[in-house]
């Protein structure tokens, strides 16, 4: 079975993961925004969310976790929790 590793920072608005992908894209750590801007418990630990399965995230994260690039940045991607940014750390 496919199984994947990724973290992600989630915010409210798009401004504001906009804005936070292009300082990422600058060259600021993924890991440090997480910690300072994540409202997920996850952004503690840099955003890190371990390894899953496909279906253990909703439908809009795990369409981007099992079919875009490894090791880049994607979003913002919207869910009913809000804005994400994703990052794929590996994917097997």
């Amino acid at each position: 079975m496919t199984t994947a590793s990724a973290r992600h920072i989630l915010v409210k608005t798009q401004e504001e993961c906009d804005h936070i992908k292009k300082e990422i894209e600058g060259g600021t750590d993924f890991a440090e925004m997480a910690k300072k801007y994540s409202e997920c418990p996850s952004g503690q630990r840099g955003g890190n969310l371990g390894e899953f399965s496909p279906g253990q995230m909703v439908k809009e994260f795990n369409d981007v976790v099992f079919n875009d690039e490894v090791g880049k940045v994607h979003g913002p991607v919207q869910t009913q929790f809000g804005y994400h940014l994703i990052e794929i750390t590996s994917r097997s």
